[in-house]
């Protein structure tokens, strides 16, 4: 539990520029305190302890506002921001490293029995107020935009916005996932926005993460050009750009 603890807690900084540090975290951050007591009730329910089980996860909703069942399956690094009013319903399952915010709904469109909830693979972005209802999948890295009704089927790294749910954003392409990575490196990532959204306040990110990830290419290329002819170079500590040696400059050393 306390590994699982550390790893939200290190997801929270990566994803939350208003954490300032761990004990602000663990005192004010519904979210946190919320997957801590649904691992102790999830605990208790797969040991045929409803009851218990049950009750722990109604005073988590109390203390919280956050109300998860204790069947549901969590993957690892869960974030959910604010969280007042999130709703998770018994048979949902969530992969690793999603993010909720708050408003979200994972509910379900029928009184049968069997799976009736939704189910988040990797790396999925709800945005606040959406719902997801039904037995659906929303794909790895797909994002859902606020106030969202999704009842299908996502596919893997589609945007969805609107009621009901449509792809606004197919799958995204090798450029978009550059730009996402160069984003991530520098500490930005505005969930919800489609790749073919004709705003020009988008369209100017992207011209200026073309751009970086463009600078980063050339300064590992000379960087390398300068190391093969015995002159060292210190590189911030960036992700490295991929370059072949063929496609470094002649440089001659002074």
């Amino acid at each position: 539990m306390f590994e699982h603890l550390r790893e939200d807690i290190r997801s929270i900084f990566a994803r939350d520029p208003a954490a300032r540090n761990t004990l602000e975290l663990l005192i004010a951050y519904p979210g946190v305190h919320a997957l801590v007591l649904h691992r102790a009730s999830h605990w208790l329910w797969s040991r045929g302890l409803k009851l218990p089980a049950r009750a722990l996860s109604h005073l988590a909703r109390f203390l919280t506002g956050i109300e998860i069942h204790p069947g549901v399956m969590i993957g690892r690094r869960l974030f959910i921001d604010h969280g007042m009013g999130v709703v998770i319903g018994e048979t949902a399952e969530i992969g690793d490293d999603v993010t909720l915010y708050h408003g979200v709904t994972l509910g379900g469109t029928t009184w049968n029995k069997g799976k009736r909830h939704p189910t988040l693979r990797n790396g999925v972005v709800i945005g606040a107020g959406a719902k997801i209802l039904g037995p659906i999948t929303i794909g790895e890295n797909a994002r859902v935009g606020s106030n969202a009704v999704v009842t299908k089927d996502v596919p893997a790294g589609a945007t969805v916005v609107g009621i009901p749910g449509r792809v606004a954003g197919a799958a995204r392409s090798e450029q978009q996932a550059a730009r996402e990575e160069t984003a991530r490196r520098i500490g930005f990532d505005a969930y919800g926005q489609a790749k073919d959204q004709n705003d020009p306040l988008m369209q100017a990110v992207d011209a200026l993460l073309d751009h970086a990830r463009g600078l980063e290419k050339q300064i590992a290329t000379l960087a390398n050009a300068l190391k093969s002819h015995g002159i060292p170079i210190d590189l911030p500590a960036v992700a490295p750009c991929e370059t072949s040696s063929s496609t470094a400059t002649d440089i001659t050393p002074p």
